[in-house]
């Protein structure tokens, strides 16, 4: 392909509309494209509207597998774009739009590599299996159907191509998202004793977890400190009501040392004392999400593959990281060892889940040779 029709296929991808549902139509977009290339592709339906997408070159083994998310995080304040962040815009050098960076362009990279090595009848050996999936952004279902129904089973390694930039990310923390309930009982505002103010017993709550869990002392010597934050608070329904209800969500990136069952007895703990000391008190958690650290190897044959194309490509010393972040990878990898070959290399920057969302247009084409150089060189 020349470099109009590379843009092309990602100003495509942009122009579908993503956020959080309708992978539907990127699978189906992506199964004409192969389609036209003689690539046979698998359609998963977890849903109506969402559907995962297999496709495969080469044959045999080694099987590297590939990965990419098709949904984006919404758009935001629409105001707030500079550009139209469903229509693929080019700016000195930089192509904005929403999901341009996370990750419509390492996805888009990755099948146009697997196509331009198809049509020039390689790879010799082994095989590359794209794994685009569904919903990473907001749970990671995809990835968790996908790897229930076989589909990692016999795989020897894994790239995923989120926005990473030239890094190599080869751990990364888990993520545990929880929602914290508090009951009470509504009445007017003047007469408060009539009632049970739910937000005044969740804010005790939250404090006393703040101060526990911002303070633990658990760190990773890669990954850094595990991570807790309240990111939602809401309740009552007017100004002058006693409040019957309020919750907060609170999101912590976990650690080896430091794991989601731990952190949710030492939660529950918190609450089972407030609740048993004040009989007004009436607060429980719910799960949301639990993924897992990502333990990998860093000397992985895949890896040394990676950083020698990288340097081939753009003449960096590409450095070897653990970061906070998640990806699929926690799902794909939830039944192998610590020390399988994995690594997250893909065009990125720091705009990620941000208005004016962009890819830098050069670095994007050179991720599509290097993803060609390094599926041929592992396999």
């Amino acid at each position: 392909m020349d470099e109009t029709e590379k843009v092309q296929i990602l100003s495509d991808l942009v122009a579908i509309h993503t956020a959080n549902d309708n992978e539907k139509e990127i699978a189906e977009y992506l199964q004409n494209l192969f389609s036209n290339y003689g690539i046979e592709v698998k359609m998963i339906k977890y849903s109506d509207t969402r559907y995962n997408l297999v496709a495969e070159i080469g044959n045999g083994k080694p099987v590297l597998a590939v990965s990419g998310h098709m949904d984006t995080v919404s758009a935001g304040d629409i105001n707030q774009w500079n550009t139209d962040p469903y229509k693929l815009t080019e700016k000195s050098g930089n192509l904005y739009g929403l999901g341009a960076v996370d990750m419509k362009s390492g996805l888009a990279a990755l099948v146009i590599a697997m196509i331009e090595l198809h049509e020039n009848k390689l790879p010799k050996t082994g095989t590359v299996r794209l794994l685009a999936t569904i919903a990473e952004e907001v749970g990671e279902y995809g990835a968790d159907q996908l790897t229930s129904q076989g589909y990692m089973d016999d795989v020897d390694a894994l790239l995923i191509g989120e926005p990473g930039g030239y890094n190599f990310v080869y751990t990364h923390m888990g993520s545990l998202d929880i929602r914290v309930t508090s009951e009470g009982k509504t009445a007017h505002s003047s007469m408060p004793k009539s009632g049970n103010n739910a937000i005044d017993h969740l804010l005790d709550f939250l404090h006393q977890a703040n101060k526990q869990f911002k303070n633990t002392g658990k760190s990773d010597p890669v990954m850094g400190d595990f991570i807790f934050n309240v990111t939602t608070i809401n309740g009552g329904t007017q100004v002058n009501a006693i409040p019957g209800h309020a919750e907060a969500e609170i999101n912590s990136r976990t650690l080896p040392e430091y794991t989601s069952d731990q952190v949710l007895t030492n939660l529950q703990k918190i609450i089972n004392k407030l609740n048993s000391e004040n009989d007004d008190y009436h607060l429980d958690v719910k799960v949301i999400m639990k993924l897992n650290p990502v333990k990998a190897s860093d000397h992985s044959k895949l890896l040394n593959v990676a950083s020698q194309v990288a340097k081939e490509h753009t003449g960096l010393d590409v450095g070897k990281y653990g970061v906070a972040g998640t990806t699929d990878a926690a799902m794909f990898l939830r039944n192998k060892p610590d020390d399988f070959a994995f690594v997250m290399f893909g065009p990125g920057n720091d705009t990620p889940h941000q208005v004016n969302e962009y890819v830098n247009k050069e670095m994007y084409l050179k991720f599509i040779d290097m993803y060609k150089d390094i599926f041929v060189k592992y396999l």
